[in-house]
């Protein structure tokens, strides 16, 4: 599952910097990302994968303290 995930990394140029626009701005991330979702540039950019990376699956709490594997239970067994 981590594979999967690493171009997250990538992606994020500048870590709470859409965060600190949408407070000075005095609203919430996601209702300032909706709202500037169309601007051009880094800041249209930033929403768009705020957006994105709202609509994307979270990990449970128990897979996210095995580092996102599965539990030996649920992988399939190799006969």
């Amino acid at each position: 599952m981590a594979g999967k995930r690493q171009w997250i990394k990538g992606a994020i140029k500048r870590p709470g910097a859409l965060t600190r626009k949408a407070k000075a701005a005095g609203m919430s991330t996601m209702a300032y990302a909706r709202k500037m979702r169309h601007a051009a540039g880094r800041l249209g950019k930033q929403a768009r994968l705020a957006i994105t990376l709202r609509k994307l699956p979270r990990p449970s709490r128990a897979a996210r303290a095995r580092g996102g594997r599965k539990a030996a239970s649920t992988r399939k067994r190799i006969r």
